[in-house]
């Protein structure tokens, strides 16, 4: 692992390869570790760069609000990378389309899985079963302390959020852990737990989006684009991958069966097999 310094904050970062620039941005339910598979794969053809959000994983603490798709140009800045093709999953997808957004110059083609979206609000049913979710793991008295940041988190609460977490958010509702590989199990039941653990224990961090969102400019995305939805995860989030596969000008739409919100992580050779077909198209 390195780590520079972006001027704002220092990032957890791994660079590989060399050629054409893929920067691939982490999920709000993982880590750069997502990766691992396409990282390996494109460092024969690209120069490939992971890295870890501020307040995630191994880079630096931060308290208050921050704009990560800033944080996203900004390592590309700091690592001399003028325009790249940017990959990124769930929220990470969110940060890549408003980083392109905001310096259309810099990107290359941008690849959404499972994305999020600045400016979308979800649905009250998607809202109502987080909160079953949450409070089904942790006490609400516990949760509250937790939510406020700096506290010691008991480790059966972090073992119980993540495997909650799990369930609700990667797996999708009607399947069960055994319906993903266990290695893949097991590698979002420990990112989750890092996570928390780390959430929980340090200052509080949130995030704060553009004044003019993506979900009022998709039209306004005119490089490449390849959208990725699991057909396994929860309604609401497929819905956002589809307003991005209509919103944005001739954006490809790509539905992996029996795949849930992490296909970088339960599905990698056949992810990356399509990231590959979707760079050689262009």
């Amino acid at each position: 692992m390195a780590m520079i310094d972006t001027g704002t904050t220092r990032l957890a970062y791994d660079e590989a390869g060399s050629g054409p620039a893929i920067v691939f941005v982490h999920a709000g339910v993982a880590d750069r570790r997502m990766w691992d598979h396409q990282f390996t794969a494109f460092a024969r053809t690209h120069r490939v760069v992971r890295y870890d959000w501020r307040g995630h994983g191994g880079s630096a603490d931060h308290e208050g609000p921050v704009a990560h798709h800033e944080d996203l140009l900004a390592l590309m800045d700091a690592l001399g990378i003028e325009r790249a093709v940017l990959v990124g999953a769930s929220f990470g997808g969110a940060y890549c389309a408003d980083a392109a957004l905001a310096a259309p110059e810099r990107v290359e083609a941008l690849a959404l899985v499972c994305p999020g979206m600045s400016g979308h609000e979800w649905p009250e049913a998607f809202t109502r079963e987080a909160r079953k979710m949450v409070l089904g793991a942790v006490p609400h008295e516990r949760l509250e302390v937790y939510r406020a940041g700096r506290a010691e988190a008991d480790p059966g609460d972090v073992a119980a959020m993540a495997e909650a977490q799990a369930r609700f958010m990667v797996l999708g509702p009607r399947r069960l852990p055994e319906d993903m590989p266990t290695e893949a199990w097991d590698l979002t039941l420990l990112m989750l737990r890092e996570l928390f653990a780390r959430q929980w224990s340090g200052p509080v961090l949130t995030t704060l989006w553009p004044e003019r969102p993506a979900k009022e400019r998709l039209g306004e995305i005119a490089v490449p684009t390849l959208v990725v939805k699991g057909a396994s995860e929860i309604a609401q989030v497929r819905e956002v991958a589809d307003l991005y596969a209509k919103g944005v000008p001739g954006a490809r739409l790509l539905e992996m069966p029996d795949t849930g919100h992490l296909p970088s992580v339960e599905r990698p050779g056949e992810l990356t097999a399509a990231l590959g077909e979707f760079l050689a198209a262009f």
